[in-house]
């Protein structure tokens, strides 16, 4: 009897564990199951694009990209971003953002990747005034001008800083930067200014000398130094001698001799001394 007891509750167990495993495997099969995910397309770019490049629908292709998990102004038609200039250089397979798309009645080239309201200011310069070549495109630079100072009882040279943190968008006729960071000899630069700062720029170029000092493109602070005048620059902070000019002084004319009487009386015989009055 309880032979038999044991049995049917062997069985029992094995039937309720079978039945367990069972579910749990299900279980398991369902969370482990890849969900289809619903899918959009996106435009990239086909190959390496530079700046100011006018898309053509070979330069581009499309890839797959998540509906749920969009990339902000991506382009999901070729059709959408051709006969468009690039304002910024873009790498193989990166996404063409509307961001980075000048529009349609901008043009191509170096007009195309002109913000509104700014303007591109071009100025000759050499070695030294390019940093040895290497003011190259897309790099910031600080612009200097040395003049004379204009002004009543004024008079000497000054050099003071015009323009901060200006990027530079063409060296000679080339917009793309070396991938290399190589200087490139060219004797205009051309900037990126407002129109007030491109009319300090023309000033300083045709009244002056100007000289460009290269900054960190992540430098973005403005430091407003103060101008430099020439007097200060070379003044000598030894006191002035002031030369004596010697004053002959003329030499008092000797005294004249005084007059001398001689008296007689009698045998005494005495001399008497006088001064010319």
């Amino acid at each position: 009897m309880n032979r038999n007891r044991m049995l049917v509750g062997l069985g029992v167990a094995l039937v309720v564990a079978f039945l367990v495993s069972n579910f749990v495997y299900h279980k398991f099969q369902e969370a482990s199951a890849v969900k289809p995910v619903p899918m959009d397309k996106m435009v990239v770019a086909a190959k390496p694009l530079g700046l100011g490049t006018r898309l053509e629908p070979s330069m581009l292709r499309t890839i797959s990209w998540p509906v749920g998990d969009p990339v902000a102004g991506m382009c999901r038609r070729i059709q959408d971003c051709t006969n468009r200039a690039l304002i910024t250089p873009v790498a193989e397979n990166e996404p063409i953002l509307d961001s980075k798309l000048a529009s349609t009645a901008a043009g191509a080239g170096l007009a195309a990747v002109i913000p509104e309201g700014m303007r591109a200011m071009s100025v000759a310069v050499n070695d030294v005034v390019g940093v040895a070549g290497f003011v190259t495109p897309g790099t910031m630079v600080d612009v200097l001008v040395t003049g004379t100072v204009v002004g009543a009882n004024q008079g000497g040279s000054i050099t003071r800083t015009i323009l901060e943190n200006v990027r530079v968008l063409a060296a000679g006729q080339k917009v793309q930067q070396d991938q290399e960071g190589k200087p490139q000899t060219v004797p205009v630069i051309t900037l990126l200014v407002s129109p007030e700062d491109a009319a300090k720029l023309a000033m300083a170029s045709t009244q002056g000398k100007i000289q460009m000092s290269l900054r960190n493109t992540v430098d973005t602070g403005t430091a407003t130094p103060a101008p430099v005048l020439q007097s200060s620059l070379f003044a000598s902070d030894a006191p002035v001698v002031v030369p004596v000019k010697h004053v002959a002084v003329a030499k008092a004319a000797p005294a004249p001799a005084p007059y001398q009487v001689e008296i007689i009386t009698g045998s005494k015989r005495e001399t008497k001394n006088f001064t010319e009055q």
